[in-house]
């Protein structure tokens, strides 16, 4: 049996993409994830991330990524409810990665606070069939959903060191960061609007924008 396992990285981020990743692996070699140290990634240094992808590359028949630009997200969540809205686009494109992989079973970490549903989303965009297993904290418990998760960030790492590379120190993308607000509070009062790597429909950069505009609007 072919088993694939599915997860994201950069959901809350308001810098950079968000990357899903799926691998897909002969059943039998699952234990050999864990003789490699596939285990949840949060719990993974960058470094040690870095090397897992690797080996996990060897031992899989396959692996898929996906990286959605912040514009492709702005397009979907800008009306409506966000959360919902995101969970769908999420669904549809973790069906992409489901269809490229083909597997019998496909265990995916659910972004839907109802798990039933995100499964459901899924397979109503799949035209193959296969046996879909939507968890919470599916990442800590399969380590297939573990090696996705890792390559999944180390994708987004890359993509957030390139841009750090040609606009400095913008934090880790996420809007815990007071490295990442400082840089999107930076770069809307030197330019006015924000460049194509920011999710421009997040609440943190739609407010930096306002206050910026109301303190050139009491400057003028």
């Amino acid at each position: 049996m072919r088993v694939a396992g599915v997860d994201d990285a950069g959901r809350g981020a308001v810098i950079g993409p968000l990357v899903i990743a799926g691998v897909l692996i002969n059943e039998q070699n699952l234990p050999k994830l864990e003789e490699i140290g596939v285990k949840d990634s949060k719990r993974l240094s960058p470094h040690r991330r870095e090397q897992l992808v690797k080996e996990i590359k060897k031992t899989a028949l396959k692996y898929h990524i996906i990286k959605l630009a912040p514009a492709e997200i702005d397009k979907v969540v800008k009306t409506g409810k966000k959360l919902h809205r995101l969970n769908r686009l999420e669904a549809q494109t973790m069906a992409k990665v489901i269809t490229a992989l083909k597997p019998d079973v496909a265990y995916v970490d659910a972004s839907d606070v109802l798990a039933d549903r995100f499964k459901r989303h899924i397979a109503e965009n799949l035209p193959l069939k296969v046996q879909i297993v939507s968890e919470h904290k599916a990442d800590v418990k399969y380590p297939v959903v573990s090696a996705a998760s890792i390559i999944a960030k180390v994708e987004r790492d890359r993509a957030i060191a390139e841009l750090q590379e040609r606009h400095g120190n913008i934090g880790c993308g996420y809007p815990t960061d007071p490295k990442t607000i400082k840089f999107l509070e930076s770069w809307i009062q030197k330019f006015g609007s924000y460049p194509d790597f920011v999710r421009k429909s997040w609440k943190p950069a739609k407010r930096l924008k306002t206050k910026a505009e109301a303190k050139q609007a009491r400057l003028s």
